[in-house]
């Protein structure tokens, strides 16, 4: 594999370098040359405040992503500080819609991602999304 890199800088003027990016809002790495703070996100699940959990992937993988800006907005970032995802799948069956519904949502932004296919905590849930974040 070869070293291609794509530079992009965030709201806060940070440089990132993602090397290898994918096209798929994803990147082999991101290089994060001098942060000044950073955020570890627990996993997020498609449960609202009420604890409601929507029916089918799309509409849990849209509340996972909107639980996931909650908690980033929380500490003053965004989806763009995200240098690391953990994403976990109850299913092989959600790789093409969570593929989508990422890049829609993170569009040109290339974090570093891995996608584990696992057995969920909580049955209802589909998937279940981790970040670190850093600006």
């Amino acid at each position: 594999m070869g070293a291609a890199a794509m530079a992009a800088t965030n709201r806060d003027g940070i440089q990132r370098r993602a090397i290898e990016p994918s096209g798929s809002s994803y990147a082999q790495a991101c290089l994060v040359p001098a942060p000044q703070q950073w955020l570890f996100v627990s996993g997020q699940v498609p449960a609202d405040a009420a604890g409601e959990v929507p029916a089918g992937f799309d509409a849990q993988c849209r509340l996972v992503w909107a639980n996931v800006a909650r908690q980033l907005a929380a500490a003053d970032m965004a989806l763009t500080d995200i240098v690391r995802l953990g994403i976990f799948l109850s299913s092989r069956e959600h790789r093409a819609a969570n593929t989508a519904i990422r890049h829609e949502i993170l569009g040109g932004h290339s974090p570093a991602i891995t996608i584990v296919i696992a057995e969920i905590f909580d049955e209802a849930w589909l998937l279940e999304i981790e970040a670190i974040a850093c600006k």
